[in-house]
């Protein structure tokens, strides 16, 4: 039987070095995956390019890797809630490509499905196409996007099991999916844990043949960006 199971945070991190191009699921601070991030922090590992949806907050999530001068280079569609990381940008600290986040999710869809580029017509004429490659289609312009190449792709699933399916529950079904067909190497990490053949085919979101590690997470914080509720009635 097949097992992918690794112990902990700092096995499945193994081989991840300084200047890596490191994949990192999640939207806003829901469903990130925050012992790989956590592990990362306390190795020291330096000189990252992190593509993440968001760059987390200052005291959670990628945050804490700015926070810590891991990152040189962050690939990313927002960025708002993060004062350090706006204070890096400004001061030239940070390297910074921010991207549409459709075409963020669509080169990351086309390096799991082994496309060299994609065409998108979001960006042509603005900054963002600066020194890319356009061409027509049926009368249209449309910009040439490569597809994202990461050493590592590191998600995070409510279940997994042994050998590496997964499943997401409700918003962290996010950029997860999709990274983790896109890294050389993908690290799951997940609440819970159970043996081969115990999910159900039906509702598996990602197979296990794109996984190749897989642990049990533990201290879940889940934190909330920004809670709003309504007045009460």
């Amino acid at each position: 039987m097949i097992t992918k199971v690794v112990k902990n945070a700092s096995e499945a991190i193994s081989g991840i070095t300084d200047g890596m191009t490191l994949m990192l699921g999640g939207f806003g601070l829901c469903g990130i995956p925050e012992n790989c991030i956590k592990e990362l922090v306390n190795q020291g590992i330096s000189g990252l390019t992190c593509i993440s949806n968001n760059a987390g907050v200052d005291d959670f999530g990628i945050g804490l890797m700015l926070k810590k001068r891991q990152v040189k280079k962050m690939i990313a569609s927002y960025v708002g809630e993060n004062a350090e990381f706006e204070r890096q940008l400004l001061s030239g600290e940070l390297e910074v490509e921010l991207i549409p986040q459709g075409t963020l999710a669509t080169r990351c869809l086309a390096a799991g499905y082994g496309m060299p580029a994609i065409f998108t017509p979001a960006g042509v004429g603005t900054e963002i196409a600066e020194g890319k490659e356009i061409r027509n289609f049926g009368g249209k312009d449309y910009l040439m996007e490569m597809a994202f190449e990461a050493d590592f792709a590191l998600v995070k699933a409510w279940k997994g099991d042994t050998a590496g399916n997964l499943i997401y529950r409700r918003t962290a079904r996010n950029f997860n999916p999709i990274m983790a067909m896109a890294g050389k190497i993908t690290v799951a990490e997940v609440e819970v844990l159970v043996a081969a053949g115990e999910l159900d085919p039906d509702h598996i979101h990602t197979p296990g043949i794109y996984v190749h590690r897989i642990f049990q997470g533990t201290d879940y914080e889940k934190r909330i960006e920004q809670r709003t509720v309504r007045n009460a009635v």
